[in-house]
Order: C-alpha cells, then sequence, then structure tokens
C-alpha cells in the first residue's frame, strides 16, 4: 500500500469513527482505523481509576484467551503493570510502549512472571488518553508471535496516530451517556474511600482487615506483604481466612459481594455495609438499594466482575 492509498484509508475509517463518536460502535470503529494502519493483536480499552480496579470498556480477545489475558490481570497483578503505573503518574496523554517503559528488563520483573509470560504477547504499546476526575482510558495494542514485535517503522506510525486517537477518545468519554455509565463523578472518592475502609469489619480480625482493604485496591500477595511489612505466606494465610470469613472462593467473588454491601453503604452510617447487607431485612430490597443509594459508577463495576 502507498502512503497516498494508506492516508486515504485512514481518513475513511476515521470518519467512521467520528460518526460513531457516543455510542456503542465508537471504540470498535477506532480499533478498525488502528488495524488499517498497522496490525494489532487482542485490541483492549481500559477505564483506569487510582481508587477502583480496571474496567475493560472494549475487546477484541478470543473467549480461550480471556482468562490469561483479563481474569488473571484483574485479580491483583494490574497494579505491578508498567503501563497501569504509567496511567496513574504521567501527566500527559500519549502513546507509551512497553518494551521502553520497563528499559528492555520486563522479563526480570514479578509482574512478567507472575502474569505477563502467560498472555503469549511479545509486544504492547497503548494509547493513554487523560480524563476529568482522575480517569484515565488506555487503548492496548498487543503483538503475538505470529505478528512478531513491532517494527520501528510500525511504531512511528502509532505515535503518529496518538493525538488524533487521544483526542477522539476524550471526545468520546465527553458523552452524557458514556460519562454517567462509565467515568467517576465528582464527590465519590469519599465514598470510596469510606467503602474500603469499613467493609468486612465487623467479621475480620484488624490485620485481616489491612489485608482485604488492600485486596479491593488491587494489590497482589508481594506488594501487600511489602506494604504491611509482613511475610509473604503470612499475606496467603489471611487471605485464605478472609474467603473463609466472607464465604467467597475468589477474588471476582470478593469484588461483587463488595459491590453488592456497598448498596448498603447510606444505611450502615460509617460501620460495614456488609453487617445490614446479610441482614435478613436487607435481602428483600437490595435490588432497589442499588439504584437508590450507589452511585452510577458502581453499578457498572458491578457487570464487570459477574
Amino acid at each position: 500500500m502507498t502512503d497516498i492509498q494508506q492516508l486515504s484509508q485512514w481518513n475513511r475509517d476515521l470518519s467512521l469513527a467520528i460518526a460513531a463518536l457516543g455510542t456503542d460502535d465508537f471504540f470498535p470503529a477506532l480499533v478498525a482505523a488502528v488495524r488499517g494502519q498497522v496490525a494489532i493483536d487482542y485490541p483492549q480499552v481500559w477505564l483506569y481509576h487510582r481508587d477502583l480496579p480496571p474496567k475493560v470498556l472494549y475487546h477484541e480477545i478470543p473467549k480461550q484467551a480471556l482468562p490469561s489475558q483479563v481474569d488473571q490481570y484483574l485479580d491483583g497483578p494490574y497494579r505491578e503493570d508498567p503501563f497501569y503505573q504509567a496511567s496513574m503518574n504521567q501527566p500527559r496523554s500519549r502513546i507509551y510502549r512497553l518494551s521502553r517503559l520497563t528499559a528492555g528488563k520486563l522479563q526480570e520483573s514479578g509482574y512478567y512472571h507472575e502474569y505477563y509470560s502467560d498472555t503469549g504477547t511479545v509486544d504492547e504499546a497503548i494509547f493513554l488518553s487523560r480524563l476529568r476526575g482522575g480517569n484515565v482510558i488506555n487503548l492496548s495494542m498487543m503483538r503475538l508471535p505470529s505478528h512478531g514485535a513491532f517494527s520501528e517503522q510500525e511504531y512511528e506510525a502509532l505515535y503518529l496516530l496518538a493525538d488524533p486517537v487521544s483526542e477522539l477518545i476524550k471526545s468520546h468519554s465527553e458523552h452524557d451517556d458514556f460519562a454517567v455509565t462509565h467515568l467517576i463523578q465528582p464527590g465519590i472518592d469519599n465514598q470510596i474511600d469510606l467503602a474500603f475502609r469499613t467493609f468486612g469489619a465487623s467479621l475480620l480480625s484488624p490485620r485481616e482487615k489491612d489485608v482485604l482493604e488492600l485486596m479491593l485496591r488491587g494489590y497482589g500477595t508481594d506488594a501487600s506483604a511489602d506494604r504491611l511489612d509482613i511475610a509473604i505466606e503470612t499475606v496467603r494465610r489471611h487471605r485464605k481466612s478472609i474467603y473463609r470469613k466472607l464465604d467467597v472462593s475468589s477474588q471476582t467473588d470478593l469484588f461483587s459481594l463488595f459491590l453488592n454491601a456497598m448498596s448498603c453503604l447510606g444505611e450502615a452510617a460509617g460501620e460495614d455495609p456488609l453487617s445490614v447487607y446479610k441482614a435478613p431485612r436487607s435481602h428483600h430490597r437490595v435490588a432497589d438499594l442499588v439504584w437508590a443509594l450507589v452511585p452510577p459508577l458502581f453499578i457498572t463495576i458491578v457487570g464487570t466482575y459477574r
């Protein structure tokens, strides 16, 4: 394909993405526009916020690859993800490449051994779009062995697309339907912090509560041990005890219980919302409470973990 033909295709594909702004067709159209310029595998669109686990907004991942690509990632390793760290700490919207963020030392990291090596990915880059309220959206573009790592020419092509892609994502996020459904709204941060601090407090020991809060904030076993200055095996023992006491069998179940209990946050009045949620009088009206008391953000995250 000549440069003129490639530019013509980009213009056509970009116009389709612009026409889809504010609709469910936007991210598929945007991914198609990028793929028309550079071959990419398993494209994913993620919403990040410092106080909550990531949420996948769109992906083209085969069903058989979802456990390694998404489920394991949400189970804690995302805190160690160089792209997540860039999203939280880098002030600018731009393109980032994994090999450059890690200075070529990815395979030496705990993140690689705990998670990334299972994905089968040989290269990855993201478009980062910083939004209001501490929200960040990333469009992740992976490369599998069939395509190999991005060449310098391909990465340069992606670099040239970074500004229009990031600006389009920002424009899409400003549409009312998307903003209300997905983005953390101003004034919710105190509620989130209260939820993390009180959930499970009525059933757990103080140290178990510390471990639980870090789990809900997305810290893995090693990171929790470092933060609490305790042994890794001690963290694992506390996690098993937490699962037993809360009657859950996985981190996904834990998040689901947490989000359901948030329907009782107002009724708990600063105490453990889980104790109110588990009370018999709460069960028959939990659905109504979810819609009445929980901010829209929590509603959407429930769907992510179910």
